[in-house]
């Protein structure tokens, strides 16, 4: 196995921890501030116990996975010798250019500099850089330890022999890389969520259903299929002679609905109060805590049961 490091000890960079030591890698953690890096390694110990209760582990003890995670108080002992950084900072672009610039300055020449960066473009923050050629994006979704999905976004200089070590170096960590052919706005998994989110919104605000019943549509509804299938599986078995055939069935559905699409609702106008009005109702702000607690539970019983339905039926 290899030497990961991470950079930034956050809960991104915790996550991304416990992920690449439970693939049986070493992890060394820094970040620039030891208020962070000084919970991290304590964080992980306390959350280990639910992925190993699910068999989450790779069939490994708590202790055999923490022991591959070591917090050092230096940048350079981080990068010393990593196949692969994975950089966790805030989503400021002047703040990705500095830590950019110093680790490409430190790591070794074939090291992979990825970036857990949510929203901003590779080309943004590595143009400047001799090794600009192996850096490229790799954003997760939160917490990766329970979640395989990972967007892979190369800038336009990024090797093709990077993309392939990175994709290779994710599955072999157990993830599900989404590799881009090229770098846009969003990437691929904020537009797919961002065009429900604009719809959920927009029914609401325009008085067609409420909060609730938009959520029971996608989690008693799409969501039981998507959580196994994509959408253009989906459409695939939903007419008898596949793809082609649900398109010639259904598209005119979608093409007229297509242009009451194209208006925007503001989120943060007065559609907001009914919105938050009615999730305040169901979860009290105090509870929100020990609702994520209750979200991460499920996720990881919902991962422990998609591994055995992979295992007893292929994907």
């Amino acid at each position: 196995m290899a030497n990961v490091a991470i950079v930034g000890s956050g809960f991104i960079g915790r996550a991304w921890a416990i992920s690449f030591a439970r693939a049986g890698h070493d992890v060394r953690m820094w970040d620039q501030s030891p208020a962070a890096t000084g919970g991290a390694r304590d964080y992980i110990a306390g959350v280990l116990g639910d992925p190993a209760a699910n068999d989450l582990l790779r069939g490994q003890a708590i202790d055999a996975v923490l022991g591959r995670i070591t917090v050092v108080a230096e940048l350079v002992e981080a990068l010393a010798g990593a196949v692969h950084i994975q950089e966790n900072t805030p989503e400021n672009l002047e703040v990705k250019r500095e830590v950019f610039s110093l680790i490409d300055r430190l790591a070794d020449p074939q090291t992979v500099i990825a970036s857990s960066t949510s929203a901003l473009l590779p080309s943004k923050f590595t143009d400047h850089l001799q090794g600009r050629y192996r850096c490229l994006v790799v954003h997760p979704i939160n917490p990766p330890y329970l979640i395989p999905a990972a967007e892979v976004v190369p800038a336009p200089w990024t090797s093709a022999e990077t993309v392939e070590r990175t994709r290779a170096f994710l599955i072999d960590a157990g993830h599900a890389p989404l590799v881009m052919q090229r770098e846009l706005d969003g990437f691929i998994m904020n537009r797919l969520q961002g065009a429900l989110l604009e719809e959920a919104f927009r029914l609401v605000a325009d008085g067609y259903a409420s909060v609730e019943d938009v959520d029971i549509g996608i989690r008693d509804g799409l969501a039981l299929r998507w959580s196994f299938m994509g959408p253009f599986e989906t459409i695939d078995l939903n007419a008898p002679g596949g793809v082609r055939d649900y398109v010639e069935r259904y598209q005119s559905i979608y093409s007229n609905i297509f242009p009451q699409m194209l208006r925007r609702v503001d989120w943060a106008g007065e559609v907001m109060k009914t919105v938050e009005a009615d999730r305040r109702e169901r979860l009290p702000r105090e509870s929100l805590g020990e609702r994520q607690v209750w979200r991460d539970r499920r996720l990881m019983a919902l991962a422990a049961h998609k591994k055995k339905s992979d295992q007893e039926y292929g994907r």
